[in-house]
């Protein structure tokens, strides 16, 4: 059982920075892959970044390329979510996930994921 816990959210202007993280407890090994989604309000969730405990590949949506920095801290079991130059359409619910073996080509699908935290509220305003 793995669990995930995140923090960080609030609210922001236009142009600002966030720092989520995602805690993981549990056994969390090398070839888990760690995601990060989000749910605007009346849409549904969609991929933001991912990136595997055993660092190297990392995985963006083309909408926040650029923007945003995905890191993750072994020794903390711990994944970040740096959030730079924020938009209001970056407003959203943002959960962090996690499955074992995850294959690369899969990394942008929710269904796949196993696990997830309850969220993180960010809202940019304009």
């Amino acid at each position: 059982q793995v669990q995930l816990v995140e923090s960080g959210g609030g609210l922001v202007q236009a142009g600002g920075s966030l720092r989520l993280s995602c805690a993981a407890s549990g056994r969390i090994f090398s070839s888990y892959h760690m995601g990060w989604f989000r749910q605007a309000p009346g849409k549904e969730r969609e991929f933001v970044a991912a990136i595997r405990w055993s660092g190297g590949s990392l995985y963006y949506a083309d909408s926040v390329k650029g923007r945003f920095t995905i890191s993750r801290d072994n020794a903390k079991n711990t994944v970040y979510l740096q959030m730079n130059s924020l938009k209001p359409e970056d407003t959203a619910v943002y959960y962090c996930a996690t499955r074992y073996l995850l294959p690369s080509g899969l990394v942008h699908k929710e269904g796949e994921y196993a696990y997830w935290g309850q969220g993180t509220q960010v809202t940019v305003s304009s």
